[in-house]
């Protein structure tokens, strides 16, 4: 049931926040933060040395003390890592783009991946894989005219922008207004200043208003 719960979640959080960084207590503590601002799912970014560990890390500390959070992984780009990441205990699978071997591998496992997609062919064909949400990337690229022009012919799938999503209420709601379930929001929301400095305060705060921008949009 646990991909049905993620499909259900995503859209109810409104906000999918995404990060990566090379301290592993740094990425805990900032793990953290986001749960105490509210925040009940996040995806942990594939981008450096470090994120195996950490990863590994983090999810023991879900285990072990915030047990209702779920933990993505992103940047995934082939079937092999995807399988890496799943021995180290995550809840679901994130691509930057289509990966068929992604795919296979998430779904031998039961698990929800989400491919990234940027034109009408490449959601067409992750929709024939079996894809139940598209990660529109890079969002500020593609443009929330793109998801209210194809929004019609896909009433099945569930589409989420990352990418240059901004903490704003114009940007927030224009991009709910143009039919998204979510929004993935990585350095705007989790900053270079907030992860260098561990300004968790200032993130949770950060998270709070955010969430509030969301809520009224949805109303």
């Amino acid at each position: 049931m646990k991909k049905e719960t993620l499909l259900a979640l995503i859209p109810q959080q409104g906000i999918l926040p995404l990060y990566f960084y090379k301290d592993t207590q740094v990425s805990i503590d900032l793990l953290k933060a986001l749960y105490t601002a509210g925040i009940r799912t996040v995806e942990y970014t594939n981008r450096g040395e470090a994120a195996l560990a950490n990863f590994k890390a983090m999810r023991a500390v879900c285990d072990n003390e915030l047990k209702d959070m779920y933990l993505g992984i992103g940047t995934i780009k082939n079937g092999e890592m995807a399988q890496t990441f799943i021995d180290a205990g995550c809840d679901y699978i994130i691509c930057p783009g289509l990966v068929e071997s992604v795919a296979k591998v998430a779904d031998a496992n039961d698990m929800l991946w989400v491919p990234g997609c940027m034109t009408p062919s490449e959601v067409i064909a992750a929709e024939n894989l079996g894809a139940k949400m598209i990660k529109l990337f890079p969002g500020n690229i593609i443009g929330m005219a793109f998801m209210q022009a194809i929004k019609d012919l896909f009433p099945n799938l569930l589409f989420m922008p990352t990418g240059g999503v901004d903490t704003t209420k114009e940007n927030i709601e224009g991009w709910f207004k143009s039919g998204v379930c979510a929004v993935g929001m990585g350095s705007k929301l989790v900053t270079k200043s907030i992860m260098d400095n561990k300004q968790y305060d200032e993130l949770i705060t950060a998270t709070k208003n955010v969430l509030a921008i969301i809520s009224d949009c949805k109303k």
